[in-house]
């Protein structure tokens, strides 16, 4: 299995929020800090916004950060918004699937069941059990920075 960037991208910018929640951030920060496009974080971080998880201010001096405590924020639910339907393989697209075997196969059973099990254990966690190693995050991530003034 593998998740997309937006999903990947959309984690990392809730980690990064919970562990600057006493301030607000900016696009252009998380990107520096991740090395990562600035206009691709902003179409997630608007679809985070859109979806709760995020609050803007615009203009100057505006930012972001998280609309709710970590401890709300549901990893399982928020790969199933930012996964867009978790298409494993062909016959898991109800619109693109042109699969021969799809009527007989038992495949798609069994990849069904492994991604609910996959999902069901990210359901049991938040994003405040991804902030209990705050330290470590907090200093990779500002090492990054230091990297990037050089």
């Amino acid at each position: 299995m593998h998740l997309t960037q937006h999903a990947d991208y959309a984690l990392r910018v809730l980690i990064y929020l919970g562990l600057r929640r006493d301030r607000l951030v900016t696009i252009r920060e998380v990107a520096r800090c991740y090395g990562i496009s600035r206009n691709h974080l902003m179409k997630v971080v608007h679809r985070l916004g859109s979806w709760g998880y995020v609050s803007t201010l615009r203009g100057k001096g505006g930012g972001l950060r998280l609309a709710m405590p970590p401890e709300q924020i549901n990893l399982g639910a928020v790969l199933r918004r930012a996964e867009e339907g978790f298409i494993l393989v062909e016959c898991f697209d109800p619109v693109n699937n042109r699969c021969c075997i799809a009527p007989a196969c038992l495949l798609k059973k069994a990849l069904y069941e492994a991604l609910e099990s996959f999902l069901a254990t990210l359901d049991r966690y938040t994003l405040a059990d991804l902030l209990h190693n705050r330290r470590g995050l907090t200093s990779l991530l500002t090492l990054e920075r230091r990297r990037d003034h050089r």
